[in-house]
């Protein structure tokens, strides 16, 4: 691949030294007030909030809902499909959403995306077909922004020592939407059928996007100096400005560029990916096993979530704790910032106990051992997935830099591809050789992955230097 200027810099010229330093832009994030940058990681807990009710609400009663269009007939894979479909959107959305919001800006993108996103939730709650009902839910999975661009704002708004935080409150908060939005669905499908459901979820969706309208501005620092004309010199290439086309699709294949040009995104987005997948292979499974092996009504199974989001409120604890100050304390003496590999040693802990867990979870099931014992694999399951990932984001974060949202995109576009085709895969294993075996031949291939964030800790920061997106400069 022919390397080009557009390749290897930002879209809009990159910001010299000094040039931002004339007199302090009150528009840069860093001279916004605390309580303000705070009131937008709120903002943005807020929609993460309401992104997983609307993903996670429906998944206790999914084949309540393919029955109901189906006229009273069960489909398994109909109902795997509308779970998992969600992230076949998301895998598809950040392909536009990261790299427009380096050319345009995040404001200007965020406000798009939360428009069809309340479209999608709209056409969801107005299907009268399987085809139309997974339409809508690959629609509103293609407007999740979040994903991508929640931790580059964050990368924005707060220094790389004290970004741990902001990064745990914004993965905190989808927890709970998952936790009150399966037990509301449980029983409001119970009285009322699933279409309130989705009914609820486009209220809370406006009332983001009203915020949104209202309280966000623009927060990337390039695009910032751009509208405010302050730097020496134009902030585009006369060449870029002439050829916007080019540069549109120069910004659309950058994820694909950065992803090619580094080892460590590519091996980073193999494990994130598979790791995560077991999320909605949890999701997709454990409604049946609850009901069939335990003999629970959608109430029960939809209360059954929280097991699942205490685990993973544990783990986000835990790292809102421990991120940021064992990134501090392993910074070399002398040096002013930390290496990006600093921010692994929790990814690691998490790789290794994440195999056990997953084997649990599965002879938990084929054996039929006591509830209680069920839900905890439900809580361990939650705790092993979550310690890993909020780790994972603010490494990306952090050895990418400017590019942080093109490189969020590829770790999520493979997370998004994984959590989408893995659970259709589960079923037929699980089906041929049961719950017990078919986790465990999935514990072994997470297994066979564990190593991959420890050698990143050992040797990233040599292969670090092997890609102009995240050479030390």
């Amino acid at each position: 691949m022919t390397t080009t200027a557009d390749e290897t810099q930002p879209l809009l010229r990159p910001i010299k030294d000094g040039e931002d330093n004339v007199t302090p832009n009150p528009n840069l994030p860093e001279n916004w007030s605390l309580l303000y940058r705070w009131s937008i990681v709120a903002l943005l807990a807020f929609l993460a909030f309401t992104v997983t009710f609307t993903c996670l609400g429906p998944m206790p009663v999914a084949s309540q809902i393919v029955r109901d269009l189906q006229n009273g007939q069960d489909n398994k894979r109909s109902t795997v499909l509308f779970v998992t479909i969600w992230e076949l959107g998301e895998a598809a959305g950040p392909l536009f959403t990261a790299p427009l919001s380096e050319m345009y800006g995040r404001y200007k993108v965020y406000n798009c995306s939360n428009a069809l996103f309340i479209i999608g939730i709209a056409m969801t709650a107005w299907s009268q077909s399987v085809g139309m009902l997974v339409f809508a839910r690959f629609v509103t999975g293609c407007a999740v922004a979040g994903n991508v661009l929640n931790p580059a704002i964050v990368g924005d708004l707060f220094s790389s020592e004290s970004r741990g935080s902001a990064m745990s409150i914004i993965m905190l908060a989808p927890l709970l939407g998952g936790a009150i939005g399966p037990v509301i669905a449980g029983k409001i499908a119970e009285t009322s059928g699933w279409r309130p459901i989705m009914w609820m979820a486009l209220a809370l969706a406006v009332a983001c996007e009203i915020g949104f309208l209202t309280l966000f501005r623009e927060t990337y620092k390039v695009v910032i100096l751009k509208q405010s004309k302050e730097t020496a010199g134009p902030l585009e290439d006369d060449e870029v400005t002439r050829k916007r086309g080019s540069v549109f699709w120069t910004s659309i294949m950058r994820p694909a560029v950065v992803l090619y040009s580094s080892f460590i995104l590519q091996i980073l987005s193999l494990y994130s990916g598979f790791a995560f997948a077991f999320f909605y292979i949890m999701s997709t499974t454990l409604p049946d096993i609850l009901r069939e092996k335990y003999n629970m009504t959608p109430v029960q199974v939809g209360s059954s979530f929280l097991s699942f989001s205490v685990g993973s409120c544990i783990g986000i604890v835990l790292c809102n704790t421990l991120l940021d100050r064992v990134y501090k304390k392993l910074r070399k003496p002398g040096d002013s910032h930390s290496a990006p590999e600093n921010r692994l040693p929790l990814v690691i802990v998490g790789a290794f106990v994440l195999p056990f867990v997953i084997a649990f979870y599965g002879w938990a099931a084929e054996l039929v051992l006591p509830l209680p014992l069920m839900l905890l694999a439900v809580v361990l399951l939650g705790f092993s997935i979550i310690l890993p990932i909020v780790p994972l984001m603010a490494y990306v974060v952090d050895a990418f830099g400017l590019y942080s949202a093109s490189s969020l995109t590829a770790v999520l576009i493979s997370r998004c591809l994984m959590g989408t085709f893995l659970p259709l895969a589960t079923a037929p294993l699980t089906d041929a050789i049961g719950y017990g075996w078919g986790f465990t031949v999935l514990a072994a291939c997470c297994a066979v992955l564990a190593p991959i964030p420890l050698l990143i800790y050992r040797f990233g920061g040599l292969w670090r230097q092997h890609s102009v997106y995240t050479k030390d400069e």
